[in-house]
């Protein structure tokens, strides 16, 4: 597969089969310290389509040795048409920037009080949501049942969420069956397994017979990544 000289490369290109998916430049951002200059200086539209498209290749290929025989075996050009064809990436950037009228610009929006709720609530202090156009009032909520209850009974615009309460509202898992969209993922795949410091040497889950383990909802990435580990 032909190879771009690295000054023209765009910088974190999730089609270089010759670099791992995910670096760590000094600066903090996701590219090679070598990519710094690249990456600096690329446009933000840029940076939209590179993270997306890595996005995609993260979720298509965990494992990063994988998407690189992938991507030595068909070329990058072949791979970067197959996803254009499901998700055309270029399209949709383009309607992003088609501003319509706010069909609503007052806002209840419902989290709970945890770290990954911190882009809903800076965005008040910073003001991303007056610089929208829009009027939110966040509302701290109790737990995961009552944010769920809260947005099928319509008291709540929008909520925090964790990532399979959407997909188990629509399909009515747990709940009545109400559709849901999912505007934007705020993180992935952060937790962890935490035992007390007194189980600190069992790190074999053949130890853990007769453990009691807490999850914060049944429809959370949590309580599935933890059985799929014990399975």
């Amino acid at each position: 597969m032909s190879r771009l000289p690295d000054s023209t490369r765009p910088a974190s290109d999730p089609y270089d089969a010759d670099r791992p998916l995910m670096l760590r430049c000094g600066c903090g951002q996701d590219h090679a310290p070598g990519e710094h200059a690249a990456a600096v200086a690329a446009s933000a539209e840029e940076h939209s389509r590179n993270f997306v498209e890595a996005t995609l290749m993260k979720a298509m290929f965990p494992v990063d040795a994988v998407r690189r025989n992938f991507l030595r075996a068909v070329g990058a050009n072949t791979a970067r048409a197959a996803i254009a064809s499901v998700l055309p990436i270029s399209a949709l950037q383009a309607m992003a920037q088609e501003r319509g009228p706010i069909e609503k610009k007052d806002l209840k929006i419902g989290f709970i009080a945890i770290t990954c709720a911190a882009p809903l609530i800076m965005a008040d202090p910073l003001g991303f949501y007056k610089k929208e156009g829009l009027n939110v009032q966040l509302n701290k909520t109790a737990g995961w049942a009552l944010i769920r209850d809260k947005m099928i009974n319509k008291e709540h615009d929008a909520s925090h969420f964790l990532s399979p309460m959407p997909l188990a509202m629509t399909m009515g898992l747990g709940s009545n069956q109400v559709n849901m969209n999912v505007a934007s993922i705020q993180n992935t795949n952060g937790q962890a397994i935490t035992l007390h410091v007194k189980h600190k040497d069992k790190r074999d889950p053949r130890q853990w017979k007769g453990m009691k383990f807490a999850v914060p909802f049944e429809y959370s990435m949590h309580n599935f990544l933890l059985r799929y580990y014990l399975a």
